[in-house]
This record gives C-alpha cells, sequence and structure tokens, in this order.
C-alpha cells in the first residue's frame, strides 16, 4: 500500500516533490490525482478557477503512469504532476472553449505541443483553467484565493489562482501583456514567462504573433526550471535560440557577484501605490544586506521605453482586429471591450502598424544592449496589490515593456499588503532564461524568493473574507 495522497500533495507541495516522490513509488500518481481532484472539487467553488474538469481522465492517465513505473520504464521529470492547462491549449481529452460560448464542447482532437511536452515527461492534466474571452480583457468568474472580493489578475487568472490555493503545483499560462507576470503577482506565486518564441506555440490561440508567449505558474524555482526545460523548443531548428542556450557564458555568472540592476523609472512606476513603493525599497535594502554575493547597481532607462505601451497598443489592436474579424462582422463575440479593440485595430493603417513593428525591433534591441551589463534588472511586478472587483479597471505596470522587448520575467511572489500578495519582477536578456532561472533560485535560498509571501487558507475562499495566513 502506498502513504496517502495527502503526504505527497500536502497543502502547498512543489512539482519537483511530488515527481520525485512518485518516480521513487513513494506514492503512486493515482493518489496523488485523487487527491489534487478532491481538492479541486473542494475549494474551486469558492474560487472558479476551472472552466472544465476531466477526474476520469487525469485518474486513467495516472493509473498508466503507476502502470509503466511498476513495469520498470523510466519516470520522467514531471512523473504524476498535476498541471493545470490555460482553455486556450488544445487538449485531445478535453474541450478547449477559449472563454467563448462560440466554442462551447468544442474538441480539437489534438494536444497543443507544449501539452504533448508535459505529458511526455509524466505530467497529468486534471482539467482546464479559466480564461478572459478569447485571453483578452474580459474577466472570467476567477476570484481571488487570498480574498474572493478583489480580482486575480487577467487572463491567466485561472491557472494563477489554482496553483495559489494549492489545488495543482504548476500551471500553463500565456501573456501577450501581463497575462502572467500580473496574476501570479496578485495571487502570490511565482509565474514565468520565458524569452519569446522558446515555448511552441503550436495548438493554442494565437492573438498576437509578435508578443504571445507561453509560460508557467509554479511554487518554487525548482518548479520553473523543471517546467521550462520539458517543454524549451532545443535542437538545430531553431538555430538562434538554440546558440544562445548552448552558450554557457550567457547562461552562467561564473564565479563574479549577481549584478542586479534596481528601475524605479520603469515605464508606470508613478502609477504604483507608496506602499508598493516603500516595499520595493526596503527589498533593494535586503538585497544590499546580502554580501558580496550580490552587486545592486541602479538602472536608468532611456526615453525610448517611454513609447512601448503605444507601440504594444499599435500592434496588439491591429492584430486583434486581423484574427477576430469574422467574430466581428458576425457580432458573436461577448464583450463590449472586444468589439473596441477591433474597431480601434480596422482604423490602424497597414503603415502605421509596420511601423509600430519596426519600432518594436528597436526597443528591443535598444533593451538587449543595456540590460546586458547587469544579470537581471528588478522593478515591481504591480502597482501594489489586487484591486477589490472582478470587473474593475485595473491600475498601469511596465509588465508589457518587457514582452514587446522578447525578454524573460519572473514575477517574485515577496511583497504583501494586509493579507493581499503582490510581487517584485525580475527581467532578463532575451534568451538569457537559464540565467535568470538561477538568479530566482539563488534568491530564493537566501530568503529573497518567494517565503515571504502569504498563502491563503483552504477554507476563507468560499467564505467570502480575508484568507491569508504567513507562511
Amino acid at each position: 500500500m502506498t502513504p496517502s495522497a495527502s503526504s505527497a500533495l500536502g497543502d502547498f507541495t512543489s512539482a519537483t516533490e511530488i515527481a520525485r516522490r512518485v518516480s521513487s513509488r513513494e506514492v503512486s500518481a493515482v493518489d496523488v490525482a485523487r487527491e489534487c481532484v478532491a481538492r479541486i472539487e473542494r475549494l474551486d467553488p469558492g474560487i472558479h478557477a476551472w472552466a472544465h474538469l476531466a477526474p476520469d481522465v487525469v485518474l486513467r492517465r495516472a493509473a498508466e503512469l503507476d502502470m509503466q513505473l511498476a513495469a520498470g520504464c523510466q519516470a520522467g521529470t514531471l512523473a504524476g504532476v498535476p498541471v493545470g492547462v490555460k482553455d486556450i491549449f488544445n487538449t485531445a481529452e478535453m474541450p478547449t472553449q477559449m472563454g467563448s460560448p462560440i466554442f462551447a464542447g468544442f474538441t480539437p482532437g489534438n494536444d497543443a505541443r507544449v501539452v504533448f511536452d508535459l505529458r511526455r515527461c509524466g505530467a497529468v492534466f486534471p482539467g482546464k483553467t479559466v480564461t478572459a474571452e478569447f485571453a483578452v480583457h474580459t474577466p472570467g468568474p476567477t476570484r481571488n484565493p487570498h480574498d474572493s472580493k478583489h480580482m486575480p489578475g487577467t487572463s491567466s487568472s485561472g491557472s494563477a489562482a489554482a496553483v495559489a490555493a494549492g489545488m495543482v503545483p504548476a500551471a500553463l499560462g500565456t501573456q501577450t501583456a501581463g497575462s502572467i507576470i500580473r496574476p501570479a503577482s496578485y495571487c502570490g506565486v511565482y509565474g514565468f514567462k520565458p524569452s519569446f518564441g522558446l515555448l511552441p506555440r503550436t495548438g493554442m490561440l494565437k492573438t498576437t504573433d509578435s508578443l504571445d508567449t507561453v509560460g508557467y505558474f509554479a511554487r518554487t524555482a525548482a518548479d520553473l526550471a523543471a517546467l521550462f526545460e520539458a517543454t524549451r523548443m532545443r535542437g538545430l531548428d531553431y538555430p538562434v535560440s538554440n546558440a544562445a542556450l548552448s552558450d554557457a557564458a550567457r547562461q552562467r555568472k561564473g564565479a563574479r557577484p549577481w549584478r542586479i540592476g534596481v528601475l524605479t523609472n520603469a515605464p508606470k512606476w508613478a502609477d504604483g501605490e507608496p506602499y508598493a513603493h516603500g516595499s520595493f525599497a526596503a527589498y533593494v535594502e535586503r538585497l544590499e544586506r546580502v554580501g558580496q554575493e550580490v552587486q545592486v547597481v541602479r538602472v536608468t532607462l532611456p526615453d525610448v521605453f517611454e513609447r512601448a505601451h503605444d507601440v504594444h497598443a499599435t500592434i496588439y489592436d491591429k492584430a486583434l482586429s486581423y484574427y477576430f474579424r469574422e467574430e466581428f462582422d458576425r457580432h458573436t463575440l461577448i464583450s463590449p471591450i472586444m468589439y473596441e479593440i477591433v474597431a480601434r485595430g480596422r482604423a490602424i493603417t497597414l503603415d502605421a502598424y509596420k511601423a509600430a513593428l519596426d519600432a518594436q525591433s528597436a526597443i528591443a534591441t535598444r533593451f538587449d544592449t543595456e540590460v546586458d551589463a547587469c544579470d537581471a534588472w528588478l522593478t515591481l511586478s504591480t502597482g501594489g496589490a489586487a484591486f477589490e472587483g472582478l470587473d474593475r479597471s485595473d491600475r498601469h505596470d511596465s509588465c508589457l515593456v518587457w514582452t514587446l522587448c522578447g525578454a524573460p520575467a519572473v514575477n517574485l511572489p515577496v511583497f504583501a499588503h494586509g493579507h493581499l500578495p503582490f510581487g517584485a519582477q525580475l527581467v532578463g536578456r532575451k534568451y538569457n532564461d537559464y540565467r535568470l532561472l538561477d538568479l530566482v533560485d539563488f534568491l530564493e535560498s537566501h530568503g529573497l524568493g518567494g517565503a515571504d509571501a502569504p498563502r491563503p487558507s483552504p477554507l476563507a475562499p468560499a467564505l467570502g473574507g480575508p484568507s491569508a495566513r504567513p507562511v
């Protein structure tokens, strides 16, 4: 008899710990999957993180994995790990509805490439997490696990909330502006947006070709690294990224100290709350006290970055007006904001769109040059904790700037305002993803990663009140 699943899944057990225990057959994949489903069924009525649950599917897949391990097959790096899948990725055994009634019940018949890669490494999938309508702006029903009256973030909110509440240890998300970093900040978990193009986009909803990026939510730095390693593009078919990721001088810092550039003039910094600026300043002071292993430098951004939000808006609106032109004409979209975006995009000329793409390239090139003096830049993920009100307009932040640059970014769940979390953001040079993840691991090992974030009580979200307890 295997130990109970709660000893493997626990309240907030990491993905890598689950994989270790399943691989060693200390606990069965079925027990983990069963406990995962039970937690979702108990907690999700107060959070609404899931668009579709498939208990029979995840239990069957877990049983198949257990039989393979019993037969002596080699365990994958994510053996038995339950992973939530944002409902814009194709899944062969579950519907893919993309937050729209137009696709209610639609089953594409195949897995997205990133889902396939996770499955190949032993992951199992309990269901699909809630997304905004076509992963744009209209919020779904998901509530912040720390307080159900507060927003959970943008389009990947279901994935972030599911991880934050302990329903799954990891989940897939996407970011076109801030839809990984922002919900990770508001829900108090790690969020990783890798460099643009490093994770495959085959078999998923596309909205903006030069911006859409696949990424993850997780609980530890090791989990982020394991998920990235399982799914990133590799090989000579991808010569630029393969060369960069294979370059030890780019990916490992060597014996010198970590160089962290502190940004306090990032675009939209002034929109942040005073308490957020104060928390950030205190965090920088803690970094400076680490000692000789860290060198903190102050970075001032050139004025060119102030154009980023306008450039992003032009690219985003024009691309959406192309991809959703039929739905716009047929009037089958749900939300007013989608009609507004498509209408704006139609008014943008092709020359203006091409000029915005050129501007994106220029800003990204300037970023690549500027950031290379540091291992990463540090700024706020969001200007504070989540606002009350699920459909309230959010404050501006700098997330989309780094998306525009194609840069890797990580939310560190290190701050709290009362019972609500928010995060600091590390941004690295494009394709220096391994170095960035090494820095996250270093900070976590020195108590500067995720240990300061509040975690939600498993019962409070359903009761509709404050739910944080300190770690």
